[in-house]
């Protein structure tokens, strides 16, 4: 989808002076670009104008009537005033007016910009009487956890209306009423608790005058200083302002970064209170010589949850020094042995599982600690059982294992292909790209078992049956090849020889008809699909671990890929492959090398010239680094299960709840000789460790994080860390030096503020040293810019947020057109276990928990587990929403309260995998895809069995 081209200039006058104007702009704007400072509180940049408060009126000569200068466009030769009495008068008057519209809003907001304006312009407040309207005696709503509305303090200038509905997409605000009676309302009138609210605080960001605020109080009082860093949820990595006060964090914004540009969601602006949790830990940890591990402690208390004092009464304290002895202690004590009976590579009993919820120089440690100290690449992090078969199907298609366009450029895409995945739940900010594009005429195919929210943007929905994707996908690519859609030209020239008439030999027995009864959608829609995308002038693909988490999954994105190469959606603006990455530094992690297959910016650990490049900047001798891959994260927990992994070092992961099949994932770190763990929190694994070490939060470290467009993007430190918490790369470094390895960075313990020539920076700079990727970028440079996309190849290059433009990073330059097989899932339905269970995210909680869980707003609005059932389901089982049921797999069992919810495809089950008390991944199957070695966690058979007691959703 192009933009027009720009118009030529206009030159007016603005007070007296020759201006010029781009066709574009507006009067407000142009005035402020050249220094003009006029009242705003309707408008607002990045929102629609709406001209509606006056406050920004200005005279224009030969015209009767003053203009709102926030959506009047200049034309040739237009005389302005901003500076004349009249108009000075008016947005004066205005402003009186408003003060007495809302009475209420005094002190609600400190230097709220009505009273800013206000003093600004030298208006009173009590010239005119208060108005009569309804919204003048409405009561206070304060039914919902994360923010407060008092429509006495509204002045209707619809910010929040515009904010919900044309930023953020929701069209969940309006104005309901007319004249005296007009008021902002939340659906149809509702409690905003009663609504359909995703708290996502748009409208809140965006209210002038606190009538719309957070509910702790936060615009009361005010920030001792605001920090700029980045959200540490998912990885669209939202630019955020922190705002400090008396050692906490008082309340978050979205900032104007490249990816949010602004926008936040629920998470990111009220759920980053899982810092000041009282369960955070402070103080190393060591276990009691009384007490043995025993998953058994993580089973459900009578609450509902494991019983914390039972999981912290296994440890004692410790010191830094005993505690750190401990830990490095334990590991070189089985890594002595091993040397001893010369094992290295994958038989070293050693492995590590790091962290994507770290920053870049934390992962980049962690792999280096790993392989340098223990002779090994048994090193991996959650990219395993996220993307990771994404990452196998793109590094053999075009040689690269990330995202070819970012999210924003779906602005310029004619038609958006979204397949297996649910961005409104678990990428919101992206989700609202995705819905602007679509304001706009792009057209949106969502391709998904479940009916998740983007489905009433949809311009078709594919509800294909679980487990189906390739005979979808298949289905499509038939009908590109058959039909004459394929673009010869681009083929020709961009993917290798021969690859193409393989594919179509493959493809025969894909028709539509044939894959129709297969996947569930009816031949004509598949045709409808294939020829849109494939005749868009622009079309881009975005996917998630609806995709990914299969033991088919490398085929699913085989076969994705193939799509945009047959059609040459690749390379260009509003084209390409997105994989839409789970964690905030899971791109960042990988790009690292904290994968066992690779070493930083993804060189294979069977390349010499690669081990070399390693070897030379960590100082180790030659050939130190073993040339066969290490284990994957289900294999190292297999072989800890069995005996041949005995010691394990983990940071910020928590493989006892994010795990397929965790009850064996639980036994398997119990049988660990010597486990380490580094983290926040005493998680479920922690509660397993030898030696507990206290980490950082996000909001208390100094690093770099890479998101899901490749943009690496600087977080700074705005709190302390409590306690006896230490900064996780200064763990790393004084492991490292415990282990016999001689680093010496000076990095802070405290987390400490970004400095050029040590500590981060110094790891950043080494770490981009071995990383071509990243050959333009140092953090003197990142410390100056705050944000650039990789690569980044010389000092003056700006980044490439599209990529693949000419050619692909391959040996020829050309891609590899992979058939995709399909194969059944592992685990179908049976008389047994007649359902499919889905397991997935949701809105207000992040992966295992760990974090949002300890959130006050998030937890308060999604205190208990769910599971969502169609209702026809619910029906045949003689179920009412809110009973209880018990959830039986092969695995194990777990009973949580029902939902009817008409998303879900009748037949199966979602569950969100958030829940220590109805763990998730106590059900799922650890069937492996064959390439990425990603486990099935979207597809296994589950029984649904009512059970007596009472149970609350």
């Amino acid at each position: 989808m192009n933009a027009p081209a720009e118009a030529a200039a206009i030159e007016f006058t603005l007070d007296g002076r020759a201006v010029t104007a781009r066709a574009s702009e507006t009067l407000w704007e142009v005035a402020r670009r050249v220094g003009v400072e006029l009242p705003h509180l309707c408008h607002r940049p990045g929102l629609p104008p709406a001209g509606n408060c006056r406050a920004c009126v200005v005279e224009v000569a030969g015209e009767r009537t003053l203009a709102a200068s926030c959506c009047r466009a200049p034309q040739p030769g237009m005389q302005v005033r901003t500076d004349s009495e009249r108009a000075v008068r008016a947005r004066r008057t205005v402003l009186e007016l408003l003060l007495a519209d809302a009475p209420a809003s005094a002190g609600l907001k400190l230097d709220s910009e009505l009273e800013h304006w206000a003093r600004r312009t030298g208006a009173a407040a009590g010239r005119w009487p208060a108005r009569g309207a309804a919204q003048a005696h409405a009561a206070p709503d304060a039914t919902h956890p994360a923010f407060t509305v008092r429509l006495d303090a509204c002045i209707q200038c619809t910010r929040c209306v515009r904010a919900c509905r044309d930023v953020q997409g929701n069209d969940v605000l309006g104005l309901a009423g007319r004249g005296g009676q007009a008021r902002i309302v939340f659906d149809q009138g509702d409690r905003v608790a009663d609504s359909t609210c995703v708290a996502c605080g748009e409208c809140v960001q965006a209210c002038p005058t606190g009538a719309l605020a957070p509910a702790n109080g936060a615009y009361a009082r005010r920030a001792e200083r605001v920090v700029r860093s980045v959200c540490p949820f998912c990885g669209v990595g939202c630019a955020v302002d922190l705002h400090v006060r008396g050692g906490r964090l008082e309340r978050v914004d979205g900032a104007p970064g490249p990816a949010n540009d602004g926008r936040l969601c629920v998470k990111g602006r009220f759920g980053m209170d899982y810092v000041h949790h009282p369960q955070r830990l402070t103080t190393p940890l060591i276990r009691r010589p009384d007490a043995p591990k025993d998953p058994s402690l993580l089973a459900p208390g009578p609450d509902g949850r494991p019983d914390p004092a039972a999981l912290w009464a296994q440890f004692r304290p410790a010191t830094w020094e005993e505690a750190l002895d401990a830990a490095a202690a334990g590991l070189a004590r089985v890594r002595d042995a091993a040397r001893a009976q010369g094992l290295r590579g994958r038989a070293v009993p050693v492995a590590g599982f790091g962290s994507a919820k770290g920053s870049n120089e934390e992962a980049y440690l962690f792999q280096k600690l790993l392989r340098s100290a223990f002779d090994t690449h048994n090193v991996d992090h959650c990219t395993r059982l996220c993307h990771a078969s994404s990452v196998a199907a793109l590094m053999e298609s075009i040689g690269s294992g990330a995202v070819s366009n970012p999210v924003r450029d779906c602005a310029h895409a004619d038609l958006i292909v979204l397949i297996g995945a649910n961005p409104a739940q678990n990428h919101p900010v992206a989700a609202s790209w995705i819905k602007n594009a679509v304001r706009r005429g792009a057209r949106l195919v969502l391709a998904d078992p479940r009916r998740t929210e983007l489905a009433r943007h949809a311009w078709r929905t594919l509800a294909f049956k679980p487990g189906t994707d390739v005979a979808l996908l298949n289905a499509l690519l038939h009908v590109i090849v058959d039909e004459g859609l394929v673009d010869e030209a681009f083929v020709a020239q961009r993917v290798h020889p021969g690859d193409l008439e393989a594919l179509r030999a493959h493809l025969q027995a894909f028709s539509p008809e044939a894959m129709a009864p297969v996947c569930g959608i009816d031949a004509a829609t598949l045709r409808e699909v294939a020829r849109a995308y494939a005749t868009a002038p622009a079309a881009m693909i975005f996917w998630g671990m609806g995709v990914s988490q299969h033991a088919h999954g490398t085929d699913n994105a085989r076969a994705l890929i193939a799509l945009a190469l047959l059609t040459g959606q690749i390379g260009r603006p509003g084209t390409g492959l997105h994989p839409l990455r789970g964690q905030n530094n899971v791109q960042g992690a990988s790009d690292a090398g904290l994968i066992p297959m690779v070493l930083p910016d993804y060189r294979r650990v069977a390349d010499p010239l690669a081990r070399a490049a390693a070897e030379a900047a960590w100082g180790l001798p030659a050939g130190a680094l073993p040339d066969e891959p290490g284990l994957t994260v289900v294999e190292i927990l297999d072989a800890a299960h069995e005996g041949r992994i005995r010691a394990m070092l983990i940071q910020g992961e928590n493989p006892a709840m994010s795990d397929p099949d965790v009850a064996h994932a639980r036994a398997a770190l119990a049988r660990l000789q010597h486990l380490v763990v580094i983290d926040i929190f005493l998680t479920e694994t922690a509660a397993l460790a030898d030696v507990v070490l206290p980490a950082t939060a996000w909001p208390e470290k100094t690093g770099s994080v890479t998101n899901t467009d490749r943009l690496v993007q600087l977080g700074r430190p705005a709190l302390a860390p409590p306690g006896q918490a230490r900064a996780d790369a200064w763990i790393l470094e004084q492991l490292a030096r415990r282990l016999g390895l001689d680093w010496d960075y000076g990095i802070d313990p405290l987390g400490g503020a970004p400095e050029p020539d040590r500590g981060i920076g110094r790891v950043f700079d080494e770490m981009a040293g071995l990383m071509p990727a990243l050959a333009g970028l140092t953090w003197a440079r990142l410390l100056r810019v705050g944000a650039i996309t990789h690569p980044v190849v010389g000092p003056d290059d700006p980044g490439r947020p599209i990529v693949f433009t000419e050619g692909f990073p391959t040996a020829d330059g050309r891609a590899r057109l992979v058939p995709a097989r399909l194969t059944a899932p592992a685990e179908p339905p049976d008389a047994d276990y007649p359902y499919v269970l889905i397991t997935g995210r949701q809105l207000e909680h992040w992966h295992t928990g760990a974090m949002t869980r300890r959130s006050a707003v998030l937890d308060a609005l999604e205190p208990a587990p769910h599971v969502s059932l169609h209702p026809a389901l619910l029906a045949r089982l003689g179920l009412r929403a809110g009973q209880p049921v018990r959830l039986r797999t092969r695995r194990g069992s777990v009973t949580v309260a029902t939902r009817a919810d008409e998303a879900v495809p009748d037949g199966a089950a979602f569950l969100p995998f958030a829940y220590a008390e109805a763990a998730a991944n106590l059900l799922t199957i650890a069937a492996l895809d064959p390439v990425a070695k990603i486990a099935e966690v979207k597809h296994c058979a589950v029984a649904i069995e009512p059970v007596a007691a009472a149970a609350t959703v």
